[in-house]
């Protein structure tokens, strides 16, 4: 995300801000070029690699005017705009019994009002194919986090209502520069995504051969905890459900900051947060959930460890030394294989 910038793609009205700039295109087309080139094609099986149109394009040939179309192809889809050959991202390993999905969450979003999505409908279906299978383990991986700490969640849940008008014109100029100032653009930022993906959270959970964990992994927000999640009204969901974060290399936090999101972590941030939204008309998540593990504001690497259909995360800090500083641990399942 932030090779780009760190507010890439909040809305439609921050598209349009930076499209009016000299240099935001040549940023855009730049960026996603040089990921295709040096990233994603390593994303991508052999028979993919077969598939695709844009390497059969450079092979036969073509430079850089052929990557650059493409790129900028790529970037206009978050207005709505759909090329012949749909660009998409994402990609799935299967990694033993543990399936990954890795989602695109900055080009695929749609920022076209009244159409506000983290995913565009292809990569929607796509995803929904990508559940069907037998697996132990399901790692939904996205770099902005899907739950948040509550209160920051009920926050971003409450600006994006403002910001789309639900109080007015002149609440929702002050909602967008909350927004864009405050980088309140995460799943909770996008009430139909974050809806949608709770949907097939249900659906996987609920099946007889249901994974023993569903475990979102993320970065972006500069400090790492576990978060555990459930469904208070469906008892027919039996996958243990996750959102693990990390930021191993990350800007500190300035200490009121910490301060604040240790406070966003809290039952009062929660009733506080759940008000502001509820004043808003959002509606309730259908979700519920608390943080097990951290905050945790070092420099710190996790480790997701997956067997059979136990699975156990430990995340740790780099302390001077060098050595690592166990800051928790956590059980997410413990299942027989």
């Amino acid at each position: 995300d932030h090779d780009v910038r760190d507010d890439w793609n909040t809305s439609h009205t921050w598209r349009q801000q930076m499209q009016s700039t000299g240099w935001w295109q040549e940023r855009i087309e730049a960026g996603l070029m040089t990921y295709w080139l040096y990233q994603h094609l390593g994303n991508l099986s052999p028979d993919e690699l077969a598939d695709d149109h844009l390497l059969a394009a450079l092979q036969a040939g073509g430079g850089e005017d052929t990557l650059r179309a493409f790129a900028r192809r790529a970037d206009a889809q978050v207005d709505g705009v759909q090329s012949e050959h749909r660009i998409r991202w994402s990609f799935r390993r299967d990694l033993g019994t543990a399936r990954l999905l890795v989602l695109d969450s900055r080009c695929g979003r749609v920022l076209v009002p009244d159409r506000r999505d983290m995913l565009d409908e292809p990569e929607w279906e796509w995803f929904a194919e990508q559940l069907d299978g037998d697996y132990d383990h399901l790692l939904l991986a996205t770099s902005l986090p899907f739950l948040l700490p509550p209160g920051i969640h009920h926050l971003e849940a409450f600006d994006e209502a403002v910001s789309e008008g639900v109080w007015g014109a002149r609440a929702a100029r002050w909602g967008e520069k909350l927004r864009q100032g405050a980088d309140l653009e995460h799943w909770a930022a996008f009430g139909k995504a974050f809806a949608r993906m709770t949907g097939h959270l249900a659906e996987v959970g609920a099946r007889a051969d249901a994974p023993a964990t569903v475990t979102f992994l993320s970065g972006d927000v500069h400090f790492a905890y576990l978060a555990e999640a459930h469904f208070p009204d469906r008892p027919e969901v039996t996958s243990r459900i996750y959102q693990a974060v990390c930021s191993p290399l990350r800007n500190p936090l300035p200490r009121p900051v910490s301060w604040g999101q240790r406070f966003a972590s809290s039952r009062v941030a929660r009733r506080i947060g759940r008000g502001m939204s509820r004043a808003a008309r959002v509606a309730e998540p259908e979700l519920s959930w608390s943080l097990t593990g951290g905050p945790a504001f070092g420099n710190e690497v996790a480790t997701l460890t997956l067997d059979g259909r136990s699975a156990t995360l430990s995340v740790e800090a780099a302390r001077p030394g060098p050595r690592l500083v166990r800051s928790f641990d956590a059980v997410l399942a413990s299942e027989p294989a």
